[in-house]
């Protein structure tokens, strides 16, 4: 389960950026993870309360927003919506897509005090 190790990198990050800032307390970790990506959410979440066991974290909400699936395509030459990767562009039915989103996992923000 590589969640696991992900949440470890995130629990990291955001207690890093909470000490540089002064704060006591994490109280939410807000994470925006892509639709295409191949992290589970609730594996995350239950990652994220072990993880963060003896942290500035510690009892913080993990929050975690779905981006969606897009791409670039390269024959009809605009912004098309993705369900899954390499997949065929839902317009011309081409695989000339070029994906552009959904497949992120980023500390978007934290809640502190």
């Amino acid at each position: 389960m590589h969640e696991m190790s992900l949440c470890e990198a995130v629990v990291e990050i955001a207690v890093e950026e909470a000490r540089k800032n002064g704060a006591a307390r994490i109280r939410a970790v807000i994470l925006e993870v892509g639709v295409l990506g191949h992290v589970d959410p609730e594996a995350l979440v239950f990652c994220f309360s072990a993880v963060s066991h003896g942290t500035l974290a510690e009892n913080a909400r993990l929050i975690i927003d779905r981006v969606p699936g897009s791409g670039w395509c390269l024959d009809c030459a605009k912004t098309v919506p993705m369900t899954e990767r390499f997949g065929a562009c839902p317009d011309c039915g081409r695989r000339h897509v070029q994906m552009s989103s959904g497949d992120e996992l980023r500390l978007r923000e934290l809640e502190v005090e």
